[in-house]
């Protein structure tokens, strides 16, 4: 069973939008407490790199082939963060995952979502 449930991505033209979700389940959600929200992808043939990142203060940090075009937020509330992503281009594509610490140092991975975008 996951510990994160992600959904959102499949395929949009270039230029176009998605947004990426990840759900902490209710399996863990009683006890896992989100602090470092990050979120990952993996191109083919590429090593995973990071994309965005929300801290528990709500400080973002971005890599720069998306920064002003990928947006990271959190709802502490409902234990589920979000990436929307705009002006998407081809080079965005692969398998977006994310990842969650908690306080007590626990790190969780989603399942992976594929992001295709076409030219």
């Amino acid at each position: 069973q996951e510990h994160l449930v992600q959904s959102g991505g499949g395929l949009v033209e270039a230029g176009g939008s998605l947004t990426l979700s990840c759900k902490v389940s209710r399996m863990i959600s009683s006890t896992f407490n989100p602090a470092t929200i990050s979120w990952y992808r993996q191109a083919p043939g590429k090593q995973r790199e990071m994309v965005a990142q929300i801290t528990s203060t709500r400080d973002t940090n971005y890599a720069d082939s998306v920064k002003d075009r990928f947006t990271v937020s959190r709802d502490n509330a409902r234990k589920i963060a979000y990436l929307q992503m705009n002006s998407l281009k081809p080079e965005d594509t692969g398998v977006y995952y994310c990842s969650i610490v908690d306080y007590g140092g626990l790190d969780y991975w989603g399942q992976g979502t594929q992001v295709t975008v076409s030219s």
